[in-house]
């Protein structure tokens, strides 16, 4: 693993594998570059040069307060940069409203390109049902009073809209432990979503191919936000993948699905 600088300074870790054609991989919520770790081995036996990284406040990279969709952008283009400035970008949940925000910026003037984007569910709400517009401030009141834990659980609870009970289960496992760390991203998660619960114009009418990835067996919420995007960006494909199940993207599918229209 390697560190490159955002624009604003922040060390933002990333890691490659393989060689070929460069394959960004922009995570979701409560997720680090770890949890790319498979996906990329999939997409490296594939012929692709894998990349992962840690979005900021997150596992090995840094964190300059106070964050903001556009410092997120900032980031993804400096990994693009890193990356040798031009690549496939692979988004999933608010890591895909993160690439195609990045794509509608003028990537041109920064000297990057993205060849081909795929974003896995983004969480779009289109203003329906949008998230307390309170909720990053609640967030980061717990976190500067050292309730990481509340944090996570407010929101999985708020901006996920986990059930009670699929809380409450998850909170006894190791994994619960392992996210607390992480706990300060929600609050960039939160902002980023809710910035862009509806995609922008400049979002729907990027010029190049898009791919919408979703589940089969996904959150109806998910399922809804990918067909009207698909229905809002006639120039984009939608591909319901039967492998991916209950919002989590299946690497090798994703890998075939790559390869078809990259390799």
């Amino acid at each position: 693993m390697r560190h490159v600088n955002s624009a604003d300074g922040t060390a933002i870790a990333l890691d490659e594998k393989g060689t070929g054609t460069a394959v960004i991989v922009v995570n979701g919520a409560l997720s680090t570059a770890r949890d790319g770790a498979a996906f990329a081995d999939d997409l490296a036996a594939a012929g692709f040069r894998a990349v992962t990284y840690d979005r900021r406040a997150r596992g090995d990279s840094g964190d300059t307060p106070p964050s903001s969709p556009a410092r997120e952008v900032d980031d993804l283009v400096a990994v693009i940069e890193a990356a040798g400035g031009d690549a496939v970008v692979v988004g999933h949940s608010s890591g895909a409203v993160l690439a195609l925000h990045t794509a509608a910026s003028d990537l041109a003037a920064r000297g990057v390109q993205i060849r081909h984007l795929f974003l896995s569910e983004p969480p779009f709400h289109f203003g329906t049902d949008d998230v307390p517009v309170d909720l990053a401030d609640r967030l980061q009141a717990l976190i500067d009073a050292g309730h990481g834990e509340d944090a996570v659980v407010l929101f999985q609870r708020e901006a996920i809209g986990l059930p009670e009970e699929m809380i409450a289960q998850f909170r006894t496992t190791p994994a619960f432990a392992q996210i607390v760390p992480l706990a300060q991203s929600t609050v960039y998660d939160t902002t980023l979503t809710s910035a862009l619960s509806t995609p922008t114009d400049a979002m729907l009418s990027v010029q190049i191919p898009v791919t919408i990835l979703c589940g089969a067996q996904t959150f109806a919420f998910l399922s809804a936000a990918a067909e009207r995007l698909a229905a809002a960006m006639p120039q984009a494909e939608l591909i319901v993948m039967p492998e991916s199940v209950g919002h989590r993207l299946d690497g090798a599918a994703a890998t075939r699905i790559v390869t078809e229209r990259c390799g």
